[in-house]
């Protein structure tokens, strides 16, 4: 069976209440507490979109979150009571989109997960390649430099004779800031056109953009394509 959202929550009380609001405002989702049950039911049914809590009671988030992305490229939204830098620094380097700190509003929540079902097309289809096909309509030039080059037809990246792994927002933030290169683009234009979302926060975005960094930059911490600009937001520097 197909759903909008699967929630995986060892707080059955929270999942089951979150699960009924969501349901209620005609998102299809289905909680499991576990990431058995979550893997069980990956095996037989989908979801366009994970809620994924860090601590399961037989096994880690993290861990689970890591298999998902083996075989899927779906929108995968960590939910946690740990709030640490390096817990989200974690969660979205290893293929979470975003991080959401518990206790949550549940009104917000089913905003943000509304938003990124819209941005993900809603496909239902679940794999890898009909994820990044909602995006492949893209008819703007990509950029090649002889070093790094983007294929938006195959969702490719290569930077320094090797492919870059990035997720598909990663592609997608990548894609926009080379067409749009050698000019300021500020941290609203990014969270307008690449997120399409309004909750999407800094802390987010500064991860996903050192994500991106580590992956195509020869040196990540002295950034030759992707450079800061303060407080404002970010010029991709055409080479």
């Amino acid at each position: 069976m197909q759903y909008d959202c699967l929630i995986i929550d060892d707080e059955k009380a929270l999942a089951d209440n979150t699960c009924e609001y969501f349901n209620m405002f005609d998102v299809k989702t289905k909680a499991v507490y576990s990431k058995k049950e979550a893997e069980k039911f990956l095996e037989s049914d989908s979801a366009s979109l994970i809620l994924l809590d860090i601590n399961l009671s037989d096994g880690s988030g993290f861990e689970l979150c890591k298999k998902v992305r083996e075989t899927l490229n779906i929108p995968i939204l960590f939910i946690s009571a740990r709030s640490t830098d390096d817990d989200k620094i974690i969660a979205l380097n290893i293929g979470g989109d975003d991080y959401i700190e518990k206790p949550y509003s549940l009104g917000v929540l089913l905003a943000k997960v509304r938003v990124v079902l819209k941005r993900f097309g809603n496909s239902g289809d679940g794999s890898a390649n009909a994820s990044s096909s909602n995006e492949g309509s893209d008819t703007s030039k990509d950029y090649d430099d002889g070093n790094l080059k983007l294929d938006s037809l195959n969702k490719v990246v290569t930077a320094n004779g090797k492919t870059a792994k990035l997720t598909s927002i990663e592609f997608k933030l990548l894609k926009y800031l080379t067409d749009n290169h050698d000019r300021l683009v500020t941290k609203a234009e990014l969270f307008d056109n690449v997120w399409n979302d309004k909750f999407t926060t800094d802390g987010t975005l500064n991860v996903h953009i050192r994500k991106i960094r580590e992956e195509i930059e020869k040196d990540p911490q002295n950034p030759k394509y992707i450079v800061t600009v303060w407080k404002e937001g970010y010029r991709f520097v055409s080479l």
